[in-house]
């Protein structure tokens, strides 16, 4: 995994200097064109410090987080990997959101899909991590078949992605499309095969 993550960041800069191709121009293509920085006043040093302490109140923060998760897990009864996928990934996930909106709102429409797309790919990482932290043999081993669902079931949401993108491009649609509906019937269809397996 780590392997294949460095390899695809090489790759990714590679295609940034040598595109294997061009989006084409439709007339519902807009560009990337982010607006111009209001606060171009703040020293390198205050942005520098204050990321520092929101990245550590972040950390605190996912501490938090996955002690509440055991906590519920043990309150209700419900399944580790069922409060994993929908509650502790939910809220892990919302920084994110904020900073897609943020992205998306300035018009930094690539930053915005970027951010998405690449901190999934980010996160399989920490599988890597989890793995070296397991003393008793293989994370992989530990788990049962509800965890093993949530392979599939991100692959499905990815390929939906991907083939949203595909279509879009190809036909220049607008707003929210097929992708979008099937995404969000996915991930509630998941959810309650999760609920099930529970």
């Amino acid at each position: 995994i780590l392997i294949v993550y460095i390899l695809g960041l090489r790759r990714s800069v590679a295609l940034r200097l040598q595109p294997m191709w061009r989006p084409r121009q439709t007339e519902d293509t807009k560009g990337d064109r982010p607006k111009a920085q209001t606060q171009e006043d703040t020293s390198t040093r205050v942005m520098l410090l204050s990321f520092i302490l929101f990245a550590s109140l972040l950390a605190v923060a996912g501490w938090a987080t996955a002690k509440s998760g055991l906590s519920i897990v043990e309150s209700t009864g419900f399944s580790e990997s069922l409060v994993g996928a929908a509650l502790t990934a939910t809220a892990t996930s919302l920084p994110e959101l904020v900073t897609t909106l943020a992205a998306v709102r300035r018009g930094a429409l690539a930053l915005a899909v970027g951010g998405i797309v690449g901190g999934n790919t980010f996160d399989v990482l920490f599988l890597v991590v989890g793995d070296l932290a397991y003393r008793d043999g293989s994370l992989y081993h530990a788990v049962g078949a509800a965890e093993l669902l949530l392979f599939p079931w991100s692959i499905i949401m990815t390929a939906i992605l991907l083939i949203g993108l595909i279509a879009r491009q190809r036909k220049g649609l607008a707003r929210i499309g097929f992708e979008g509906v099937a995404l969000i019937a996915t991930y509630v269809l998941g959810l309650v095969l999760q609920i099930v397996m529970h």
